[in-house]
């Protein structure tokens, strides 16, 4: 598919988020850079999330909807969003998180400006009714494979790509339980040296009861075998990314 100059692609995966989801879209039509297509994948939803989407879809040609024959996931969901891109960068929201309405002429600026293939921007927390918290993730100006497998600060939301130099194929997801976006961040930060930070506090992450302690001890379990299987990294380097690892995520939650 041919690339269209300048164009941003938003892919956006939607599972049973009815009560969140027009929040996200609403943060997305409001953007003050107005050059993007929005895929939603709607990952066969029980609830009315799919008929949001379709009336948002009906009410703007930017919009398209995409529905699943079966319930695939979020990482296999973005990569059916990332196969039917036709922007030069794919830039990723989930359907319970907002962006800052300048969120996207900031980080294309950025982008252009540095002309880097990757970039992330700094964000804050939120509870489940979008009332901030005061925590902020500040993130590094620019961050190595090695310096990122000992701090997942890149979250999703926050990533901007330039698929003319870095291949859709590198920018797709494992099918993990958990960490499926680290993972594609440390492979495509094996190609291209580093990722460039943005600054600005540009999104906002909800923290909803999807994100309590449970699933909270399971990604920490899987990131120590994703370091081991996937990353293939030695005992001795997986227990220092591990342990850092830990340290980082521990002090992003507590907004140190």
């Amino acid at each position: 598919m041919k690339k269209t100059k300048d164009l941003i692609s938003i892919i956006m995966p939607v599972y049973n988020t009815e009560a969140f989801l027009s929040e996200a879209l609403e943060s997305i039509i409001n953007q003050t850079a107005t050059s993007w297509e929005l895929i939603i994948v709607d990952d066969c939803s029980s609830d009315n999330s799919s008929n949001i989407a379709k009336l948002y879809s009906e009410n703007d040609k930017r919009i398209q909807l995409v529905c699943n024959d079966k319930n695939y996931g979020a990482a296999i969901s973005r990569n059916i969003g990332i196969d039917k891109s036709s922007g030069r960068y794919i830039t990723f929201l989930d359907a319970d998180d907002v962006w800052n309405i300048k969120k996207l002429e900031i980080q294309i600026k950025f982008m252009k400006d540095n002309n880097c293939a990757f970039s992330y921007t700094s964000y804050e927390f939120a509870d489940k009714d979008l009332n901030t918290t005061g925590k902020k993730v500040i993130v590094p100006k620019t961050i190595t494979y090695n310096q990122a497998l000992k701090n997942t600060t890149i979250w999703t939301c926050t990533v901007m790509l330039d698929s003319l130099q870095i291949q859709k194929e590198d920018m797709k997801m494992k099918d993990l339980e958990t960490g499926e976006d680290s993972t594609t961040w440390w492979s495509i930060l094996k190609k291209i040296d580093k990722a460039y930070g943005v600054p600005d506090v540009l999104s906002i992450y909800r923290r909803t009861s999807n994100s309590q302690s449970s699933n909270k001890l399971r990604a920490i379990r899987n990131n120590w075998i994703i370091y081991r299987k996937i990353e293939n990294l030695n005992f001795i380097y997986a227990t220092i990314c591990f342990t850092s690892y830990c340290i980082n995520a521990t002090r992003r939650r507590l907004g140190w």
